[in-house]
């Protein structure tokens, strides 16, 4: 059972069973006592007043003063409708020193009281049905059963109430988690009394209310320092263009070192321009400029651009949607830029319309994602290769291309192909919303 509410309400319902089930036969066992030995004085009273009424004891008329009577005189001779063997010889044993004794027997199929006492030199004895006494005592364990079967119900139907009730924040805070877990920092649950739960569920929102602070900051301070870095690269930018005119008429060090400068230079302001768009999404302000655009020549013009058309195939069906191009430019020059290093020839790319919406897919022939990577493929600053070189990329294209996709209310998924080779699919909706 790996449910806890199932887990609760078996263990509630097992023990309310017991307890019934205790509670009824104690009230059996004591109610059946209680009728046996009210029916057992009740008869034995009878018995000593009827004996008791003749003066002058006589064995047949004893005998006749009960249909169930049994005189035994001198213990030998035996008159009466009850017969000898009725009477247990411990009984006899017991009248015979003169006491009045009875004991309770089965005769007949039913369960009676033989009765014996001592008159001069005469065993009286006689048999009284506990006929009456047992239709009760059946009908009192008959509704010690039915009311002990209707508490385990009732009881079940409160443990599985109370279990509800009990787990119920449990859940919620299980929901919350999850939420958090997956990059909602403005994830609550609601703090209900003042018990244990309520305690955890107020630390809950304590530590999610710190965290998101704590991001928040995080997100503002890489914002800033990308805005002030911006104006120096913008100095750097123009004395390397200076520097890429110059290094081919520059010999030994001079050469790779300017080159070198050049190339940190505008792996940085790349670099700087990811942090500032990824800025721009997590404070909700990217927003697509959509217009109406082929998007089979848009991405043929994002492969022109960056003379990839030779090194990828492609299968580029006229589709027209409404897309910000910038942003459409920004996904596919990703996706295939990371094909081409990470993957394996030859790359290919498609465009291809389907109803209310336009596919494009980056495919790819080499190993694939590893099972273990596919959670963590559109994660930020993610690098499947932690042994990758700094300067083959961030860790932020593939970030930056899915939430260009979310701001087209569209999709982005990665898959392996089942021939071998990773898939990136966008989906875009033609009509710029879904």
């Amino acid at each position: 059972m790996r449910s806890l509410r199932t887990r609760l309400v078996v263990t509630f319902t097992v023990l309310s069973g017991l307890t019934a089930a205790a509670v009824a036969g104690v009230t059996y066992v004591q109610a059946r006592t209680v009728l046996l030995e009210k029916a057992q004085v009740a008869a034995v009273r009878a018995f000593t007043d009827d004996v008791a009424k003749l003066i002058e004891p006589d064995a047949d008329a004893l005998a006749d003063r009960d249909s169930s009577a049994l005189v035994v005189h001198r213990g030998r001779d035996a008159r009466g409708s009850l017969a000898i063997a009725d009477v247990p010889p411990e009984l006899r044993r017991e009248v015979a020193t003169g006491r009045v004794a009875w004991q309770r027997v089965v005769r007949d199929g039913h369960a009676a009281l033989v009765i014996g006492m001592r008159v001069a030199e005469l065993e009286v004895y006689a048999a009284r049905s506990l006929a009456d006494e047992q239709e009760s005592i059946g009908r009192l364990a008959l509704f010690a059963w039915l009311t002990g079967g209707a508490s385990v119900l009732a009881a079940s139907l409160l443990a599985l109430l109370a279990a509800r009730s009990v787990l119920r924040p449990v859940r919620e805070l299980r929901e919350a988690a999850r939420r958090l877990g997956e990059g909602d920092l403005t994830t609550r649950v609601a703090v209900r009394g003042a018990d244990e739960l309520a305690g955890v569920a107020t630390t809950f929102n304590a530590t999610a209310e710190a965290l998101e602070k704590q991001v928040a900051d995080a997100r503002r301070f890489v914002a800033d320092v990308s805005h002030e870095l911006r104006t120096p690269l913008a100095a750097m930018t123009a004395v390397t263009d200076i520097l890429d005119d110059e290094a081919p008429r520059l010999d030994g060090d001079a050469g790779k070192a300017a080159r070198l400068v050049s190339q940190e230079t505008h792996n940085l302001t790349r670099l700087v321009n990811d942090l500032m768009e990824v800025s721009r999404f997590d404070a909700g302000t990217a927003v697509a400029e959509l217009d109406e655009v082929d998007v089979a020549e848009a991405v043929a013009g994002t492969l022109r651009l960056r003379g990839w058309q030779d090194a990828v195939t492609a299968d580029l069906r006229p589709v027209t949607a409404r897309v910000d191009p910038r942003r459409l430019d920004v996904i596919v020059a990703n996706l295939v830029g990371n094909a081409l290093k990470h993957g394996a020839p030859p790359v290919a790319v498609s465009v291809r319309g389907e109803p209310g919406e336009v596919v494009v897919e980056v495919a790819d022939r080499g190993p694939g994602l590893d099972p273990a990577v596919l959670p963590h493929v559109f994660d930020r600053f993610y690098k499947a290769d932690t042994a990758r070189a700094r300067s083959e990329g961030s860790g932020l294209g593939l970030a930056i291309a899915r939430e260009n996709a979310l701001v087209h209310h569209g999709t982005l998924v990665a898959a392996n192909r089942p021939d071998g080779g990773a898939v990136f699919t966008l989906r875009l909706p033609t009509g710029g919303d879904r």
